[in-house]
Formats: structure tokens, sequence, C-alpha cells
């Protein structure tokens, strides 16, 4: 199915959570905040939520520097 990742359409399995799609990513849920359909989602919720077709998401990943 068709979801828009950060702006870009991007082919994802069916029935997948927000959680699977930030591990499929390589990314660390612990530095990812999403923003899913216009709405900030706790953490919490990433493994609860299974993405549908045409859902907007954005990751805003945090990186630490000095």
């Amino acid at each position: 199915m068709k979801v828009k990742i950060n702006g870009v359409t991007k082919e994802v399995c069916d029935n997948i959570t927000i959680l699977d799609l930030i591990n499929s990513l390589n990314l660390k849920s612990d530095r990812i905040v999403v923003e899913y359909n216009k709405t900030i989602l706790n953490k919490d919720d990433y493994d609860k939520i299974t993405i549908k077709e045409g859902d907007n998401l954005e990751l805003i990943h945090f990186v630490g520097g000095g």
C-alpha cells in the first residue's frame, strides 16, 4: 500500500504498525517523533496504530551533537 513518509510516497507492507515501520527503516523509536495524519503521537502508541493506505507520516529524527 502507498503512504507518504516525510512528503515522499512510499510502498509499505499491509498491516504494519508505526513501530514496525520505524524498525524497518533502522531508526530508533526513542529518538523519533511521529506526526501521523497531522497528529503528534505518544511513543506508547507506536505499536498500537496500524498504518492505512494514504496515511501521511512525518518522522522527525533527533541526533546528538556538540
